[in-house]
């Protein structure tokens, strides 16, 4: 089995990209990151790619005249790299339907939030303002709707008194740089795919909240 080629877009620093970059550094029989694309060429993530020996493109949507032409452009450097898995890294654009059913079944996101609750925008304020015991942060397949493609893995943290916005998202960032790489190794794997029902792990249809990765709060 040759190895997976996996293709990342980011819009700003890339630490998810980097718990990849590093996750994968030591299989290269089994995957590889082939190739980072921003559509800001100030994303601090490109200078990890660059350290990295991975080849980066800068794509700015204000070249192009709305969203569908901006994405078609993407898609065709992306496909250059012929990707097995495309992975949503704080790429902070909202995809066309064409982009979404391009890559269907092999593009990844990850969200701030215990899914469904919180899709969009400002997800820790929100839980905090909603009084809840618990934020998180979950992985999903991509589909053409915000946020709402099924879930494959959460964790979760307890939110203590006292916590912030900032608090409760250094917890969660951890968090993500834990669960990102868990599946997309399964994915590489051929463990995970996207089914007619939903994600479905080791043959076997995952609930709506996906699996729950066991950790003590960080």
């Amino acid at each position: 089995m040759s190895a997976k080629s996996i293709v990342v877009l980011i819009s700003g620093s890339g630490s998810n990209l980097q718990a990849l970059l590093d996750h994968f550094a030591d299989q290269p029989d089994v995957a590889r990151i082939s190739a980072v694309f921003s559509n800001k060429a100030d994303a601090y993530g490109l200078e990890r790619a660059a350290k990295a020996g991975v080849p980066s493109h800068v794509l700015s949507h204000r070249d192009h005249a709305d969203r569908l032409s901006f994405d078609q452009a993407m898609m065709a450097q992306i496909d250059q790299y012929q990707p097995d898995l495309v992975i949503l890294a704080g790429f902070m654009r909202i995809l066309t339907p064409e982009f979404t059913r391009h890559y269907a079944g092999r593009l990844l996101n990850i969200h701030p939030s215990l899914l469904p609750k919180y899709k969009g925008l400002d997800t820790h304020q929100r839980a905090l303002a909603a009084g809840d015991s618990e934020h998180g942060c979950s992985v999903h397949f991509v589909t053409e709707e915000l946020d709402g493609g099924p879930v494959i893995i959460q964790a979760r943290t307890d939110i203590r008194p006292g916590d912030s916005a900032d608090s409760l998202a250094h917890r969660v960032h951890q968090l993500e740089h834990r669960i990102y790489p868990l599946a997309t190794q399964w994915f590489v794997d051929e463990r995970l795919q996207l089914g007619a029902q939903g994600a479905v792990l080791d043959n076997r249809l995952l609930p709506s909240t996906g699996h729950q990765l066991d950790v003590s709060s960080p």
